[in-house]
């Protein structure tokens, strides 16, 4: 599918600022709107937008439908009369919250019962119009809803043990197992129940607010998820899984030069055959959900629905795995005849084979080019010379390093060659690698907020592999300043990427270049 000429920047939540230890889904976030509109940018790219786990990673959720609660605006919640300003403030001076850093421990301890307080504030009928719209929600929702929220609320009981460790009537789902948990934890289901009531009321907010604003959510969907999901528990013959619950076979990648022993990421494996049986109906509820939460999808791993390489679950490394076929366009084929056209973007990074760019132009899908892979060889595809009109090209992704990081980690020759194809010294190479993308073909260009700061290594987002100290980037308030958005707003307009209710007419445009703020 392809989209108009346009750009925007890439930004999770998580990294607004703010007083209360994250990003939300309050104030900052509007603000952050603002700052897009003002810098003529159509779009906002963030990370997929479920509950996180062990590691905090976005991709790896308790659930493919569910919202984060961290993401809950307490200011909403403060103004709507079920938290007072007072009682979270004090709360949040304890826990000595940091500004520039999500400590994810730290910030569950304090919004966690501040939450539970606002719910027990809602049952008490303080807010009636609340708790009307809150059972509304539970009806609308319940095919995922009613699932998810059992399976959090057993989690919690069992000390956050992974469901293939609860009590074999519970861990296959025996139906008076099932219904006696939802008597013995009827208040936890229906916390959790109200979470995501809150999750969804105030990310359609938002939503909205972008949208009237003239900016495109683009969300994201990782191809696989987490082995300790709802979505596993709920559907565990749509997995390759054994008697006991765990996975036999996980999904990788295989060895190459930035890894001898491959990746091995330990989701499970999808029974695609099953899968196919009724019409891949959990993908199309799936992406149902997601399209109405987001603009545009881009779908993590692409390669992975070509083929994708399986790993025995007894293997350490992700050496000793095999190429399976994918379901390809037989999948994408009943996504549309459900869900009509598909705003998707394929993240097609990576060890690419022709398949799967024959699947990815089957449909018509925009593919990824990213800046900072760009220099090395002469006819390297991710070169702006060599794009194609429909792709969507990055300075680089969450996944990297800032352009700043990245640049001052180059060898000399290897930024010579940089400033070479550039033109430029290179002195302010996070602004270079911007206008390069936006000068590009590509129909879309993305720029992580980073890289429109100006910041090193140590705003970097994650660093894959690495265990720690990822996805807990923030920045300050201060940052979303006129001279910034009007730079941005500058190279917009110059590489005809501004949106069309934001052009001038062509008479009066008068650019004027100011290398302070570009």
């Amino acid at each position: 599918m392809r989209f108009p000429r346009s750009s925007g920047i890439l930004l999770h939540p998580t990294s607004l600022p703010g007083p209360w230890g994250i990003g939300d889904l309050g104030p900052t976030a509007y603000s952050f709107v603002d700052f897009l509109h003002a810098a003529g940018q159509s779009l906002w790219q963030i990370l997929p937008l479920g509950p996180t786990g062990y590691g905090d990673s976005p991709y790896q959720c308790f659930s493919a439908f569910a919202g984060n609660p961290l993401l809950i605006s307490l200011d909403a919640l403060i103004q709507k009369g079920l938290l007072g300003y007072d009682e979270v403030a004090s709360a949040a001076t304890e826990r000595h919250l940091s500004l520039d850093t999500v400590h994810y421990g730290e910030v569950m301890e304090f919004k966690l019962p501040l939450l539970w307080r606002a719910y027990e504030r809602m049952q008490e009928g303080s807010v009636p119009d609340v708790g009307e719209a809150f059972q509304v929600f539970k009806h609308d929702h319940a095919a995922w809803l009613d699932d998810y929220a059992l399976f959090m609320a057993l989690k919690d009981a069992h000390g956050g043990q992974a469901w293939n460790s609860w009590e074999p009537a519970l861990r296959q789902r025996d139906p008076d197992a099932l219904a006696q948990a939802r008597q013995t934890h009827a208040r936890a289901i229906d916390w959790q129940q109200f979470l995501q009531f809150l999750f969804f009321r105030h990310w359609a907010r938002l939503k909205a607010y972008a949208n009237e604003h003239g900016i495109k959510i683009i969300g994201d969907t990782p191809i696989f998820v987490a082995f300790d999901s709802a979505d596993v528990w709920a559907h565990q013959q749509r997995f390759f899984l054994d008697a006991h619950g765990n996975p036999s076979v996980v999904a990788g990648v295989p060895p190459d030069y930035f890894s001898p022993t491959g990746q091995r990421w330990g989701n499970p494996l999808y029974r695609w055959s099953t899968m196919a049986s009724d019409g891949y109906a959990w993908w199309v509820a799936r992406l149902r959900a997601s399209f109405s939460q987001v603009d545009i999808l881009r779908l993590d791993h692409f390669r992975g629905f070509a083929a994708y390489w399986e790993v025995p679950a007894t293997e350490e490394t992700a050496m000793n795995g095999r190429w399976v076929k994918g379901p390809g366009a037989d999948l994408f084929a009943h996504l549309e005849r459900a869900l009509g056209h598909l705003p998707i973007i394929a993240e097609d990074l990576g060890l690419i084979t022709p398949d799967v760019h024959a699947l990815r132009d089957q449909f018509d899908f925009p593919g990824m080019k990213v800046l900072q892979f760009a220099f090395g060889e002469p006819e390297n595809p991710y070169l702006p010379h060599y794009h194609v009109p429909n792709c969507v090209v990055y300075t680089g992704t969450h996944d990297n390093n800032t352009s700043v990081g990245w640049f001052q980690g180059l060898s000399e020759p290897e930024r010579e060659q940089v400033r070479a194809y550039l033109g430029r010294d290179g002195a302010d190479i996070a602004w270079d690698l911007i206008r390069l993308a936006l000068m590009s073909v590509a129909d879309l260009a993305i720029v992580p907020f980073q890289d429109v700061l100006r910041l090193g290594a140590d705003a970097r987002m994650n660093t894959p592999g690495h265990l720690g100290q990822n996805w807990a980037w923030r920045f300050r308030a201060e940052a979303l300043n006129e001279g910034l958005a009007g730079g941005l707003r500058f190279l917009t307009t110059v590489y005809d990427r501004l949106p069309a209710a934001l052009k001038p007419a062509r008479e009066a445009e008068e650019l004027v270049y100011n290398p302070v703020e570009v």
